[in-house]
Formats: structure tokens, sequence, C-alpha cells
């Protein structure tokens, strides 16, 4: 990895810890200075119109997060309740959004269990569609998928699949796709081939990326118009939108390139956690490693401890990495983990294996019972 002197460097919790670059800032200092809650600012305009031609959609907006992004476009799929929405039960529209779907949607969630453990099927999804007039449902509008989810790529085969069940039944499709740059690097799929499976989408720019601020949602004009309104009724509307857009245009030409060379970066050190005897919860396939901790022995506490002694941030299981992450933290990393697999051999041959969990919803990261993807 290059080195990158950012706070972010040493920060492993998170791939939305990095920070914006130089670059970002001196573009900040040219954009168009319009109000973009009258559409009026070209920095803005020429984003929103920039990744929504990526993903093959006519129509882009701006928001603040991922969050809004995600909640306003599944709003806009929705009408008249009852209805629900199906997704993965780890999805982070479920689980890590404030409970946006009951307060904001009112809607019923039906979460899957995926029979492979790690992405949901055409057949898993057919399984718990909930279709017809039956007064004591509430049917399937909306299928909502993840992609990446915990850092694994959903196939594209598989979404083909389900995208076509949904079009069947006439069921909108929105993806959650924070991190699909990550995909769309990994894979070389393109935005726009994925971009054909689902009604809307919603990019993060500030994770992986690097931007200070944002997500562009992309869909249909009137899809995008509805969700404008959505966005104005949350508080989201931004006036000089073009400071943060011109430093998020600077993040996807600049670190969208660089991703495919973090996912090497991620892999070499999972193989090399592997040769240490750690074992992990889920495939590492971008940028995220989950280990096992539990099966490992290791009390996440001393992992974070022994994190904190070499200068470096772990937040428990979950290992992110990013663009700005330093080779010197990542080899501070591995000493952490040696350390930590030191002190529970010796707790085990004692026999001390009591762990505490410290603070925090990251910590022991048990990925098929708690989300973790944020």
């Amino acid at each position: 990895m290059t080195e990158y002197k950012s706070i972010a460097a040493t920060d492993f919790k998170s791939d939305t810890v990095t920070t914006p670059t130089p670059s970002m800032l001196q573009a900040m200092l040219t954009a168009t200075h319009g109000d973009d809650v009258y559409k009026e600012d070209k920095t803005t305009n020429d984003l929103q119109a920039r990744v929504a031609e990526m993903c093959g959609k006519p129509a882009g907006l701006f928001v603040v997060s991922g969050t809004m992004g995600n909640q306003i476009c599944l709003r806009a799929h929705l009408h008249q309740p009852p209805y629900s929405i199906l997704c993965d039960y780890r999805a982070h529209v479920y689980t890590h959004e404030a409970g946006g779907l009951a307060t904001l949607s009112q809607a019923m969630v039906t979460p899957v269990h995926p029979r492979n453990k790690i992405y949901l099927t055409a057949e898993d999804v057919e399984d718990y569609l909930i279709l017809g007039d039956d007064i004591h449902t509430a049917p399937t509008r909306v299928i909502s998928l993840e992609n990446t989810l915990g850092g694994t790529i959903m196939p594209i085969e598989e979404i083909a699949k389900i995208s076509t069940l949904a079009r069947q039944h006439g069921i909108k499709m929105h993806l959650d796709g924070a991190r699909l740059w990550n995909a769309a690097a990994e894979t070389g799929i393109s935005l726009s081939v994925y971009g054909k499976y689902f009604d809307t989408m919603s990019l993060c720019i500030s994770k992986g990326l690097g931007a200070p601020v944002g997500t562009i949602i992309v869909g249909e004009p009137d899809v995008i118009q509805t969700a404008n309104w959505f966005r104005k009724q949350a508080g989201g509307g931004i006036r000089q939108a073009g400071l943060l857009a011109a430093a998020a245009d600077v993040a996807i030409t600049e670190t969208f390139p660089k991703l495919k060379l973090t996912h090497e970066v991620t892999k070499k050190l999972a193989s090399e956690l592997e040769e240490m005897g750690l074992t992990f919860q889920i495939p590492v396939q971008t940028n995220f490693i989950f280990l096992d901790l539990m099966k490992a022995g290791i009390d996440p506490a001393v992992l974070i401890e022994e994190g904190n002694k070499l200068g470096i941030t772990i937040a428990g299981a979950r290992i992110a990495i990013h663009y700005q992450t330093s080779t010197a933290a990542i080899e501070k990393l591995k000493l952490a983990v040696k350390k930590s697999l030191e002190i529970a051999k010796q707790r085990h041959a004692n026999g001390t294996n009591g762990v505490k969990k410290p603070e925090g919803s990251l910590a022991y990261a048990v990925y098929d019972k708690i989300v973790v993807d944020h």
C-alpha cells in the first residue's frame, strides 16, 4: 500500500474513516456555488449525471448519506400500505438504519437467511415472497439487495435471477450499493450491468472512495423526483452542495481505480493471518476480514488493547482495509493479532478463558448474528 499521511492510515474499524485528499480539497475551492435545492448548482448536477450514466440510469440525486439514500429510494417505491420489503436478515437497511423502514415507510420487513450463509439466491427469495390478496398479509412490494455485504460479492447471475423473479410479480428492485464500487472493481462488471437489474441504486462515495460526504442514488426520473421530495422532507436539502459534490467527483476519478489494489492487500493480509492459525467467518473477497475470534479463543478486548499499545485502532473481529491504510499499520496489526493469540493460548493453558465484551457493536462481530457493515 502507498503510505498516506492521514489519520485513517492506522484505523481498521471501517473504510468510512478515509479522509479527503489535497486534490479533493482543491476541487472544493473551485466548485460552483448554486443552490442545489433549486437544482441550480452545476457541479452537483454534473456529478449526478455522471454517476447516473455510469449506472445506466437517466437520473441521479446527491444525498448526504447511504442511510438517507436507501431510505428515500425505498420510500419512493411504496405507496399504499400494507406492504413489505424483502431483504437479507443482515441487510443494512433493516438492521442499521435506525428503524427507518418502520418509521419512514411504515413497512413490514421480511428478513431472509441465505441457505448458503453468504448471499441470497432466487430460491431463498421465492420461498419468502408474499404474494396475492390475502388480507392477513403485507404483500412484498420491494426486494432490497446489498452488494457488497460484509465484503462478500453477490454473484451477478443470482442478481439476474432475483430480478427476473421480481419482474414476474411486479415487484421493485433496490440495491444498497454502498460498496458496489468494490464489487465492480473486483469482478470487472460495470456499474451499468449491475444497474440493469435494479429500479434504484444507492452508491456511497464517502466510504472506500474517501470523499468527506455523500451518496448518489440513481433511477428513473419520476422515482428520483419523488425521492427528492423525501430528501427535502428529511432535512436533506443542501444549498451550496457543489462544495461536497466536487470532492465526491474527484474521489470517483482518483480512488475507484485503486480499489482492486486494496482488495489484493486485504487478501494478502488474510493469507498471513491464516498462516498464524486464524480462520474467518465469511470469505474474504474485497476489503473486509471477519476474524473468527471465538474459534481462536481471542478476547476481543485483548485484541483492541494490543492494537492501542501499538498505536492502531482495531474495533474487534472486523478488519477493514482502505486505500489510505499504511503498510506500517498492517505490520502492527499482525503483531497485535500474534500477541492476542499468545495470550489466548496462555489463558487456555492456565484454565482462565473468561472474556468480557468491550463496548461497541463491532467488538465481537459475530457475522451470522449481527450486521456490522457500517
